[in-house]
């Protein structure tokens, strides 16, 4: 497995550009995800980052791409999609916050957006892969105006259209429907 590591003593005030081409086994998360729930990453997980010092802080900025083979939540028909998403972290050193951290009661947007390191190097294998894991839908559909499956026949009514009824299911409160309460 290959880590995307950052030496931190080579960061300094000028960016470093990294690229990517790995595939999604690289990507432990990643890999887990593969072929659940009619999804998958079909190609390589792409990316260019760049990552500069400021001040104490690590900026790191980039774009991730990953191709995906899906499956409909409507009408279960498999289709593809794109990845493409832009990401910006900031990493700090860990006794930095740690001593900085002991009245703070509201989370900033700095905060948000924010992780830590210790030791002298960042992987960033877990930030890429969870940038991925982000985008992936998890209600995928073809497209906005898919009509689904019949509740009752199975029909794709985006292909083809059934005589079944077309009065509106509710399921929550279907059982109850005959319900009827006695009174003395």
């Amino acid at each position: 497995m290959v880590h995307v590591k950052l030496i931190v003593d080579h960061i300094k005030d000028t960016p470093i550009m990294l690229h990517i081409d790995e595939p999604v086994d690289t990507f432990p998360l990643l890999a887990s995800m593969q072929n659940v729930d009619g999804c998958s990453i079909t190609g390589n997980v792409q990316g260019d980052i760049s990552v500069v010092r400021e001040y104490k802080n690590i900026r790191v900025t980039g774009r991730i791409t990953a191709p995906l083979a899906l499956s409909c939540s409507r009408c279960l028909a498999d289709y593809t999609s794109f990845i493409d998403t832009n990401f910006t972290l900031f990493f700090r050193k860990e006794a930095a916050v740690a001593a900085s951290a002991e009245d703070e009661l509201e989370l900033g947007e700095m905060d948000l957006m924010s992780s830590t390191y210790s030791g002298d190097d960042i992987d960033l294998t877990h930030e890429i892969e969870e940038q991925v894991a982000m985008e992936i839908p998890s209600k995928p559909l073809c497209n906005e105006e898919c009509k689904g499956l019949c509740h009752e026949c199975g029909t794709d009514l985006n292909t083809s259209s059934c005589s079944c009824s077309k009065e509106p299911v509710r399921l929550a409160f279907n059982a109850l429907k005959n319900f009827k309460i006695a009174v003395k």
